[in-house]
């Protein structure tokens, strides 16, 4: 028989893990559960605390944080508390659980997903 993979997304990593820990005990080849964001999580709570005091502007002026994601991240409208927070990025399901299965076991394997919660 052949492989299956799944893609899932979850609001929260404990959700994510739970599904693992079911995926894993009907023996799915490979389980992985990841958090991805619209840019890099390297140091993002520094450069957010950064930006709250000192402002995007002083940043960029002179500063060795100029070349780093962490301004792209300080500038988005989002942290601004002035958006909604849809500008086409994560909308609370930033959990990626990343599965392959037997292909006997996939339908099973999806039933657990979604019965979590999980968006496939």
């Amino acid at each position: 028989m052949g492989e299956k993979n799944i893609l899932a997304y979850f609001k929260n990593p404990e959700e994510a893990e739970g599904v693992a820990r079911k995926l894993n005990a009907l023996r799915a080849l490979d389980v992985s559960v990841d958090r991805f964001s619209r840019y890099s999580e390297q140091n993002s709570g520094l450069f957010q605390s950064l930006a709250d005091r000192t402002g995007v502007p002083a940043m960029m002026h002179g500063s060795d944080l100029a070349n780093s994601s962490g301004v792209l991240y300080a500038a988005d409208p989002s942290n601004s508390g002035m958006s909604h927070g849809r500008q086409g990025g994560p909308t609370g399901h930033d959990i990626l659980l990343t599965a392959v299965v037997d292909e006997s076991m996939h339908h099973q394997a999806l039933r657990i997903v979604e019965e979590a919660g999980g968006l496939i």
